[in-house]
């Protein structure tokens, strides 16, 4: 992979800041990376490892690559298997009947919701099996200033996901490493360094209410182009009980 100098301030000191801010990662911790196949969660790995094994945060840790096998006959992880195993690491693949409850017994017509909660429990039960202390997600500011007008427009909260949240049924806690990152820079280091993406075969995908809001901020953003600056500004500056929810709401895979 070609990292290059200014890949320092686009993208390992943003993760770094977030980390330290926020006291994601302490020394020796095992962190377990909900990998989903998707454009975040394969740059949040290689960021992550790239800081652990140049020692930016000046302590070691370990990673382990955690992906969930969602049980949909026409998606193939051997793409992403092959590439965790070329960067050293062994990826733990998850069998799951998820797909199958979700639209087959139960048939949902809002499957998202459903969907978020059984992939939760499987990742931070099974990430606790294996002596993991942190979880860590590929969410961005983009999720996060989404998840804040999905409150707004559909529950009438003002508020978003939390950077860090500790777990109490399984005894882990869940971080977003990548929260000071924007998805176009993201977009940008995936198609530079050629990462694999694994292909979504969910019947619901680019369907779904969060696309709307997607489509929201982008144009948000082209008038107000910091919003997402100012947005983590007001992050930063809230208080924890007033601005975040809790981590239980979210999905914890991209």
């Amino acid at each position: 992979m070609s990292f290059k100098k200014k890949d320092n301030q686009s993208y390992y000191n943003p993760v770094r800041r977030a980390i330290l801010n926020h006291q994601m990662i302490e020394p020796g911790d095992k962190v377990a990376i909900g990998m989903s196949g998707g454009k975040d969660s394969t740059t949040l790995l290689v960021l992550l490892d790239r800081i652990r094994r140049q020692r930016r945060l000046g302590f070691d840790f370990e990673i382990v690559p955690i992906m969930l096998d969602m049980g949909f006959e026409d998606c193939d992880s051997t793409p992403m298997k092959e590439f965790v195993e070329s960067m050293g690491y062994e990826l733990e693949i998850v069998p799951t009947n998820i797909a199958k409850v979700v639209f087959e017994i139960r048939e949902e017509k809002s499957p998202c919701s459903l969907c978020a909660k059984l992939r939760r429990g499987i990742l931070y039960n099974r990430a606790s099996e294996l002596g993991c202390q942190k979880v860590a997600l590929g969410h961005h500011v983009d999720d996060a200033l989404e998840t804040y007008f999905m409150n707004f427009l559909f529950h009438g909260r003002l508020n978003s996901f939390e950077p860090k949240s500790y777990l109490t049924k399984t005894n882990v806690t869940l971080i977003r490493p990548m929260i000071y990152l924007e998805e176009k820079q993201i977009i940008r280091f995936v198609k530079r360094e050629e990462l694999p993406v694994v292909f979504n075969p969910c019947p619901v995908d680019k369907k779904t209410k969060r696309e709307e809001i997607k489509k929201l901020v982008t144009n948000l953003s082209q008038e107000y182009p910091a919003i997402r600056e100012k947005f983590i500004m007001g992050m930063e500056q809230g208080s924890a009980e007033d601005f975040w929810i809790k981590a239980c709401h979210e999905s914890p895979l991209n």
